[in-house]
């Protein structure tokens, strides 16, 4: 029999049968997702030059940029559950197709762009549902240590995908690689369809901006005015409003450096496809770590100010990461980098997920999706010429830079320096 949240409020998370469901199905499709892009990347790298690269890797967030937002109306809307199960079925189709077009004829430019638009669409409706399930199938006092958890499995993914997906492209090209990416995402939809989720809990908090978001909810009959209803939400609240700020800048420096630019910094160096997915993993293996911190623990005192300064270290190993001279020391700094922006990420979430009013909850993940998966990647045509022109020490430079920023514009904001998880 499957038990809810609602019928067992005291189960721990990692206990909850209805949560590892969904931390299965997540882990399965995050694993996919890694293999994908790895797949995509080479495929790419295959056909074209730095920056042809870069226009099939920035081709997805086009449509996420523009439908992001959308999707979390969606979200909120159709309830997440729904919606997360059409899109990965979807995404699992696209994918296997791409494969068999693939075992056919050569990958082109034209194809790749045409599957990342696709790809894309379908992931600005999966991605603000996945935020929004966590308090439809636990209580309040578990969505930090399911935040830590699903950092811990997205985190895990990328040290099993990324070497994984490496192997799959050296031993049989993109083909073999997108074929195993869509069978991982067929094999979330059992766990999916099985689980249960409860009605919205109550406003996690009392505060003026919450009242009001749940008093909009009632008047708000359309989807625009719930668009709307939602960005006026974020940018009232205290916490969240700020939040919103770091996570743009940080992303910002961090998104191309660790995407874009290990293809070309591997390429460079002749480090090949297998030394990139060490130094994934590596950057993976860090962030692992601050994710089971926080699903262990549950809380980290002072959230706002540790995720804050801990952007600010991470942006140090950013600024190193380019000057490794070996694949084994350019692992360790991204560990490093994984360990300092990991924590920062997982806190942020848990931030997201415990200061946000849960009926806006889909509506809050995607302005914050928006920036991480959207319009962040829409700098990797530009990461690529820059790199292309200037190498990339100087780039890897600015970018840490820009991180920096994020963590002091944080401690800037009294209301998020000072804000706290829930015991």
């Amino acid at each position: 029999m499957t038990v809810t949240a609602a019928e067992a409020p005291e189960r721990p998370a990692h206990r909850d049968p209805n949560v590892l469901r969904w931390l299965g199905a997540y882990s399965a499709s995050m694993i996919g997702d890694s293999i994908y892009f790895m797949a995509l990347a080479w495929a790419a790298a295959r056909t074209g030059s730095a920056s042809g690269t870069g226009l099939v890797l920035a081709a997805g967030s086009i449509p996420r940029a523009l439908l992001m937002l959308g999707g979390g109306v969606l979200a909120d809307r159709l309830g997440p559950r729904r919606v997360v199960i059409g899109s990965d079925a979807a995404r699992a189709l696209l994918v296997l197709g791409l494969a068999a077009t693939l075992v056919l004829t050569g990958p082109t430019v034209g194809v790749l762009v045409a599957v990342a638009l696709l790809f894309g669409a379908v992931d600005a409706l999966f991605l603000p549902a996945v935020g929004a399930l966590p308090p439809r199938i636990s209580p309040p006092g578990q969505l930090a240590r399911i935040q830590g958890l699903r950092g811990l499995a997205a985190r895990g993914a990328s040290i099993v995908g990324a070497p994984l997906g490496g192997v799959a492209v050296a031993a049989g090209g993109p083909a073999l690689a997108f074929a195993a990416a869509g069978v991982l995402f067929a094999l979330s939809l059992p766990l999916l369809l099985r689980l249960r989720v409860g009605p919205l809990p109550e406003p996690v908090d009392g505060t003026a901006e919450a009242q009001e978001a749940s008093t909009d909810t009632g008047r708000t009959p359309n989807a625009w005015q719930d668009l709307v209803s939602g960005l006026r939400y974020v940018r009232r609240h205290p916490v969240l409003g700020p939040l919103m700020i770091v996570i743009a800048l940080s992303e910002l420096g961090f998104v191309g450096p660790l995407n874009l630019g290990l293809i070309l910094l591997s390429e460079q160096r002749g480090w090949g496809a297998a030394g990139m997915g060490w130094i994934v993993a590596g950057f993976a293996s860090g962030a692992a770590g601050s994710a089971l911190l926080l699903a262990v623990r549950g809380r980290v005192p002072h959230a706002g100010r540790v995720m804050c300064l801990t952007v600010l270290v991470g942006a140090t190993g950013i600024a190193g990461l380019a000057q490794a001279p070996s694949v084994a020391l350019a692992a360790a700094t991204a560990a490093f980098v994984g360990l300092s922006i990991g924590l920062a990420g997982a806190l942020g979430a848990a931030l997201v997920q415990t200061a946000a009013d849960p009926a806006y909850l889909g509506r809050v993940t995607s302005v914050s999706t928006l920036f991480t998966y959207a319009l962040i990647p829409l700098s990797y045509p530009v990461t690529g010429a820059a790199i292309a022109l200037w190498g990339t020490g100087p780039v890897y430079a600015v970018s840490a830079a820009v991180c920096a920023a994020g963590g002091a514009a944080g401690l800037a904001f009294t209301a998020l320096r000072r804000a706290e998880l829930p015991r």
